[in-house]
């Protein structure tokens, strides 16, 4: 799927190396429907011929800010239930195509991470970061109910406190405090992250094929479990996301 002549998923593969990269970096990366297809089709390209390993990258100066705040204001009332339904329906299945993925994933995320594509990151299985990314939330900001795994991934990687408490607070994590909670394994210098990722991925590449397959079914989350807690937040986001509340606070987010 393209916007402009320009496909909003880059697709590259080499070595037994395949890179996607979301490629809606004037708009910050912000999910929408055709932006989650397409990465959801990469995906499903990969799984029918899977490399080594896959690199998760995006463009421009944002990994991604989340849901698109203006896309789901400027979806009329009686039609916002049905489009955040295709948002959110389709980022729990993109979540749901890389936990599975018959390979390791490695995300090289820099910049701002918020909303729901933390859960891009924290599907993959080692993540790359830079001295600016930083992971906010912005639900009660905004007035949606968190989605992306915040609940559903987020409290295993951090622990349910601080979970809890980055989402009731807007706190941001910075890059520093990321790498010491484990949301992120490694910081690199700010134009340095996708080598970085590179060259784990090509350490990885190198490793047994078989060995590596026993290691992530051993080591990944419990798909299962992590669907059940996905499709949780897609009931109270679509919960929320018509109320009052929401139109009230996404309007003065768009008018800050």
């Amino acid at each position: 799927m393209t916007t402009n002549n320009a496909p909003l998923v880059l697709a590259e593969r080499d070595n037994g190396i395949a890179r996607l990269t979301l490629n809606r970096g004037a708009r910050h990366n912000a999910l929408v429907p055709d932006l989650l297809t397409a990465l959801r089709d990469a995906l499903a390209e990969l799984r029918r011929d899977p490399p080594r390993v896959l690199i998760l990258a995006a463009a421009g100066r944002s990994f991604s800010t989340g849901g698109d705040v203006g896309a789901f204001y400027d979806t009329p009332p009686a039609q916002r239930y049905d489009y955040a339904a295709r948002v959110v329906g389709e980022l729990n299945a993109a979540i749901l195509d890389l936990l599975t993925l018959p390979c390791p994933t490695v995300a090289a995320v820099h910049g701002t991470v918020t909303g729901g594509s933390v859960g891009l990151v924290l599907a993959c299985d080692i993540a790359v970061g830079g001295p600016r990314t930083h992971f906010a939330p912005w639900y009660t900001v905004v007035g949606f109910s968190p989605d992306g795994g915040w609940s559903a991934l987020m409290p295993e990687r951090i622990g349910r406190a601080r979970a809890l408490d980055a989402q009731l607070t807007n706190r941001a994590i910075d890059a520093d405090e990321a790498l010491r909670l484990g949301l992120l394994q490694y910081l690199a210098d700010d134009n340095g992250v996708l080598d970085q990722a590179n060259a784990i991925a090509a350490t990885i590449a190198a490793a047994k094929p078989a060995s590596v397959a026993h290691t992530l079914t051993l080591n990944r989350p419990d798909s299962q479990r992590v669907a059940a807690g996905l499709e949780a937040e897609y009931r109270h986001f679509l919960e929320q996301i018509v109320s009052d509340e929401a139109d009230r606070g996404m309007k003065a987010f768009l008018e800050r």
